[in-house]
């Protein structure tokens, strides 16, 4: 209520009975756009409720769903923040003597230096490398194979360019001292997970977090849904089109509120443009079983309209990589000529596959899934690896429509 943003928009909400569900549901869910139309200049003295004197330090939002947007935090929303992030690791067993090999993207974006620092906190060792933008991929597999961490942790796109690098140059990450990866920052779908696992031969735990709250949920040796930080975020589940809080196990759209690292930012019913389902705790891994668990569906955002057909990005990103034979792939859409628009996927198999008949089988996959021809274009080994190396998430699907 204090901050110009919101005045007008809390109109007859009564502070008294914010713990009555018809109260609370009266509190306007807020969205991306809204806070993208504030002009940059202006964020802080919008939204923000504590002044400038109070920030320590900057996290930039992912900008995959539009514009990036900074939000600054405190000293105390760091701490809290932090807390969020150490339960990672005694979440997935891990303990002083393990070595994590931080692989997140290092800058503005949060995640990766408290990933780390959370590690520290545990008394877990690391070793900072960022994505291969700030620490080439090669290097990389090098420190993995010099210094042996046992922990990977980084986005799983990020994993599989490892991966497949990896391949072209001959090295087998199954035989390297990986034996669990933390993924976060975008969807694991079960095509991806399996991937991962099988080109790693490690533990693969999905984690889940957001900038405008932190780390959220995350998965626990039992693998039966990522436990939700309740006492750190209140999270609600509601329909997409009337915002209507829905029943657990209902698929609808998540919507976070911090109850903590809140002292700057005041995000009330933030959507994160995810499609999640609440269920109940799931029991089982000890100290964590009492929260409930969140299980994500997709994200809101991300498809190709091609021939009047709408193709989601996570659905062609399962159908392909639930083909064995491919290492890695990029979907493009181009204008062509007369006005038609053509789907071409660059794929690139295996060392030792069939080309022609890796291109026959995916041309059809395609076809019956999606009711469109696409075009097939075959890359060499490493190709797509390096047109991704320097990218902070991999721009796998590309409109050059304009």
């Amino acid at each position: 209520m204090r901050a110009p943003f919101y005045r007008g928009r809390l109109d007859g909400i009564d502070l008294d009975r914010l713990d009555e569900p018809d109260m609370w549901a009266c509190i306007p869910i807020l969205g991306k756009d809204e806070l993208r139309a504030i002009v940059p200049d202006r964020f802080h003295a919008e939204f923000c409720i504590a002044p400038r004197s109070a920030v320590v330090e900057y996290w930039c939002s992912g900008g995959s769903t539009g514009r990036p947007l900074f939000y600054p935090r405190s000293a105390a929303d760091m701490a809290e923040s932090l807390l969020a992030f150490e339960r990672a690791y005694p979440l997935i067993g891990a303990a002083p003597g393990d070595l994590v090999h931080v692989s997140f993207p290092l800058g503005v974006h949060p995640v990766s230096s408290l990933f780390a620092r959370a590690a520290e906190h545990c008394g877990i060792a690391t070793i900072w490398c960022g994505a291969g933008a700030n620490t080439p991929s090669e290097t990389q597999l090098a420190l993995i194979a010099e210094l042996r961490p046992s922990i990977w942790a980084g986005m799983a796109s990020y994993g599989l360019h490892l991966a497949n690098l990896a391949e072209a140059k001959g090295i087998d990450l199954r035989a390297s001292s990986v034996e669990k990866i933390i993924v976060a920052a975008e969807p694991l779908s079960p095509v991806k997970h399996a991937k991962l696992e099988r080109q790693w031969g490690a533990e693969v735990f999905d984690h889940f977090g957001m900038t405008e709250a932190a780390w959220v949920a995350g998965e626990g040796a039992r693998h039966a849904g990522l436990h939700v930080w309740s006492d750190l975020w209140f999270v609600e589940v509601v329909d997409e089109t009337t915002g209507v809080a829905l029943e657990p196990g209902a698929i609808g759209s998540l919507v976070v509120t911090p109850l903590v690292n809140n002292a700057v930012t005041p995000f009330l019913r933030w959507s994160s443009g995810d499609l999640v389902s609440l269920h109940a705790p799931a029991g089982g891994d000890g100290p964590w079983s009492i929260f409930p668990t969140l299980r994500h569906a997709r994200r809101t955002v991300g498809f190709f309209k091609v021939h009047g057909v709408n193709i989601n990005h996570p659905d062609l990103e399962d159908l392909m990589f639930a083909d064995a034979e491919i290492t890695d792939f990029r979907a493009e859409v181009d204008a062509g000529a007369g006005g038609l628009d053509v789907l071409r996927l660059v794929v690139e198999g295996r060392r030792a596959v069939d080309r022609d008949a890796l291109a026959r089988r995916v041309a059809d996959a395609v076809r019956r899934t999606f009711q469109v021809s696409p075009e097939i274009v075959l890359v060499e080994v490493g190709a797509i690896a390096k047109a991704f190396e320097a990218d902070i998430k991999a721009q796998r699907f590309i409109d050059r429509r304009g």
